[in-house]
C-alpha cells in the first residue's frame, strides 16, 4: 500500500535534490595533497547545510591487495550550530575506472565504514570496490560516538538535525558533497554511481532509490531494516516477552532449540548440510522440547514460559494504534525455522532483559533502550521497559512521528526504474535481527504497486538460505560479487542470469549454491552436494 506523507516527503527531497551538481569533466585534476581545505560551497548540496571543507588528504601506498589511493576526509557542517558534523571519508584510486559507490552504515551508525571494504554479502578474497577501481566513500550519517560499539549509541537522537540525518538526509548531503571532491580530485564526474548497505545501511539503499531516484544508478540492499520504527517497536516487544519471570532461554537452551530446528527441517530440500533451504516450508513445534512438569527442568528441556516466548518472538506483532507511516505489525522472526539465537553479539544474549539494559543482553533489546532513551523519550534516565509498545500512553504521538522519518515504506520505485536505475534486494533466510518476511513483505508491495513484470526489468530479490545477520558465523556464509553483477546490469542492460552463491566460511570450504529469485528456493537433486550444479531452484 502506498503512504501519502511518505511520498509527499520524497517529493520535496527530490525538489531539493535538483540543486547543484559536481564539477564539469575536463576541469583541471587536482592532486591528493591539493585537496586539502577545498571548500564545498552548500549550493553544491541538495539540502540545507553550511557547505563542507576537505578537514584532511592522503597518499595511501598500495598493496597486493588494494592499488594505491587518496584517502580524504571531509566535514559537512549542519545548519545547526548545536548539532554534529557529517564526517564523511572517500577513497580516490590512482586508477580509477570512472565509477563510485557509496557504502551504506548499520545499526545506530557513528562512525564511518571502511572505505576500503567490500558491499554486504561480498566475494571473499579481495576483490573490493576501492580495488577495482571504483571511487568509494562513506559518512557517520551526521554523529561520531566514542562508545565501544558505536552501532548501540543512540544518544545522537536527541538534536533535531542529527536525527533528520541519521534518518536519511546524511544520504543526499554526503553524496553531493563527496561527487563534488571527486570531480575536483578527477577533472569531473563519475560516469555511474552505486549504493551498497546492509541492515540499516539497506534501509538506506531503499531511502536513496525512493527519495533522489536519480542519484545512483544501481543500488545494493542487503537485509535492509527499512521499517526501523516498525523493528524498534517489535525489540520492545521482545525485551517485554524475554524479561517475564522464567521466559528467557539461556546459551544452552538457546542451542537446543536452533540444533532441534535443524535436525528436524534440514533434510526438507534433500540433502542434510546443515542448511535449511524452504524456510517457509519448515514447521518445527517447539512443544516437543517440553519439560516434565512444563517447569523449566535444566538445559536439555523448555518449559512452557520459554516455548510461550519462543513462539511469541517467532509470529506476527501487530499494534493497535495508527503510525503515520502507515505501518501496523512486524513479522516475527524465523527462530522456528532455522535462525540461531546464539550468535555473537547480535543473537539474544546471555542474560535477560531488565532496567537498566545489562549489555549482555541481545543487540535489539538494547537497541530498543537507546531508541526509548533518546528517539521517543530523549530522557537518558528513562526505564525502557517502562514504555510498553503495546500501549505507549503518552509517547504514542511521537513513537507515530518517527515512524513517519524512520519507515522507508514506499513501494513506488517507478521513477527510479524510469531513471535507469537497478535494484538488487538480498537478504538470509536465518537472519535473527532482521526478519527477512519483512523484506519479503516490501518485495510484494512493490510488485502490487508496480506490477511484476515492470519489477523485474529493473529489480532482481534473492532470498540465501543459512546466511543470518552480516554473515555472523552463518550455516551458510554467502558471498556474491554483487556489484559486478549490478554494473554489468546498468552498463550493458544484462540482468543476472542464474547466479551462484559461495560459502565463505572456513567450514563451507567454498561450496556453492545457485542464487535463487523469491519465491524459489534451492532444492538438491544429486551429484556433488557442494556445487550449485547439483541444485535446482524451486517454488
Amino acid at each position: 500500500m502506498r503512504h501519502a506523507l511518505p511520498r509527499v516527503a520524497a517529493g520535496l527531497f527530490l525538489l531539493l535534490g535538483t540543486v547543484a551538481a559536481p564539477p564539469a569533466q575536463g576541469a583541471a585534476p587536482a592532486g591528493c595533497a591539493g585537496l586539502r581545505g577545498t571548500a564545498v560551497p552548500a549550493p553544491a548540496i541538495g539540502l540545507p547545510t553550511r557547505g563542507g571543507e576537505v578537514t584532511g588528504a592522503v597518499d595511501v601506498p598500495g598493496t597486493a591487495a588494494l592499488g594505491a589511493y587518496c584517502r580524504v576526509e571531509l566535514a559537512v557542517r549542519p545548519v545547526d550550530p548545536a548539532a554534529p558534523d557529517i564526517t564523511v571519508r572517500i577513497g580516490l584510486p590512482a586508477e580509477w575506472n570512472r565509477k563510485a559507490v557509496m557504502f551504506g552504515g548499520g545499526g545506530y551508525d557513528g562512525a564511518v565504514p571502511d572505505v576500503a571494504g567490500n558491499v554486504p554479502f561480498g566475494p571473499a578474497g579481495g576483490g573490493t570496490p576501492l580495488a577495482r577501481g571504483y571511487a568509494t566513500f562513506a559518512s557517520d550519517s551526521g554523529h561520531r560516538s566514542a562508545a565501544a560499539d558505536p552501532s548501540l549509541d543512540g544518544s545522537f537522537a536527541r538534536n533535531d538535525e542529527a536525527l533528520r540525518n541519521f534518518a536519511g538526509d546524511a544520504l543526499k548531503k554526503t553524496r553531493d558533497a563527496a561527487l563534488y571532491v571527486i570531480g575536483k580530485r578527477y577533472g569531473g564526474p563519475p560516469a555511474r554511481a552505486y549504493f551498497a548497505g546492509g541492515s540499516t545501511g539497506g534501509r538506506e539503499a531503499l531511502a536513496v532509490a525512493q527519495r533522489w531516484p536519480r542519484d545512483f544508478d544501481g543500488v545494493i540492499s542487503a537485509y535492509p531494516a527499512w521499517n526501523a520504527a516498525s523493528l524498534d517497536l517489535f525489540f520492545g516487544y521482545e525485551a517485554q516477552v524475554l524479561a517475564r519471570p522464567g521466559a528467557f532461554l539461556n546459551r544452552a537452551e538457546q542451542r537446543l532449540l536452533y540444533d532441534r530446528v535443524v535436525a528436524a527441517c534440514d533434510g526438507d530440500d534433500g540433502l542434510r548440510d546443515g542448511v535449511i533451504s524452504d524456510e517457509a516450508g519448515c514447521r518445527f513445534d517447539p512443544r516437543v522440547l517440553r519439560c516434565r512438569g512444563r517447569a523449566d527442568r535444566g538445559d536439555d528441556c523448555l518449559s512452557d514460559r520459554q516455548i510461550r516466548a519462543v513462539r511469541a518472538l517467532s509470529s506476527r506483532f501487530t499494534w493497535p494504534y495508527r503510525l503515520a507511516s502507515g505501518e501496523t505489525g512486524y513479522p516475527g522472526f524465523p527462530f522456528l525455522s532455522g535462525a540461531d539465537m546464539t550468535t555473537p553479539r547480535l543473537g539474544m544474549g546471555s542474560t535477560a532483559p531488565a532496567d537498566p539494559m545489562p549489555e549482555t543482553s541481545g543487540y535489539g533489546v538494547r537497541f530498543w533502550d537507546q531508541w526509548v532513551k533518546h528517539f521517543v523519550t530523549r530522557d537518558p534516565e528513562h526505564a525502557a521497559l517502562s514504555l510498553d509498545p503495546r500501549r505507549p500512553g503518552p509517547w504514542r504521538e511521537r513513537i507515530s512521528a518517527l515512524s513517519a522519518l524512520q519507515d522507508v515504506n514506499d513501494p513506488d520505485l517507478r521513477p527510479f526504474a524510469a531513471a535507469g536505475g537497478r535494484l538488487l534486494l538480498l537478504h538470509g533466510t536465518a537472519d535473527e535481527l532482521v526478519s527477512h518476511r519483512s523484506t519479503v513483505a516490501y518485495a510484494e508491495r512493490m510488485r502490487k504497486v508496480v506490477g511484476h513484470r515492470a519489477v523485474d526489468r529493473f529489480a532482481r530479490f534473492y532470498l540465501v538460505p543459512g546466511a543470518n545477520h552480516a554473515n555472523v558465523e552463518a550455516a551458510f556464509a554467502a558471498g556474491w560479487d554483487s556489484l559486478g553483477a549490478l554494473d554489468t546490469w546498468v552498463e550493458r542492460g544484462t540482468a543476472p542470469a542464474h547466479p551462484v552463491v559461495t560459502d565463505n566460511s572456513p567450514a563451507g570450504h567454498g561450496r556453492t549454491r545457485p542464487l535463487c529469485a523469491y519465491p524459489a528456493w534451492p532444492r538438491y537433486t544429486g551429484g556433488d552436494p557442494d556445487r550449485a550444479g547439483s541444485f535446482r531452484c524451486v517454488r
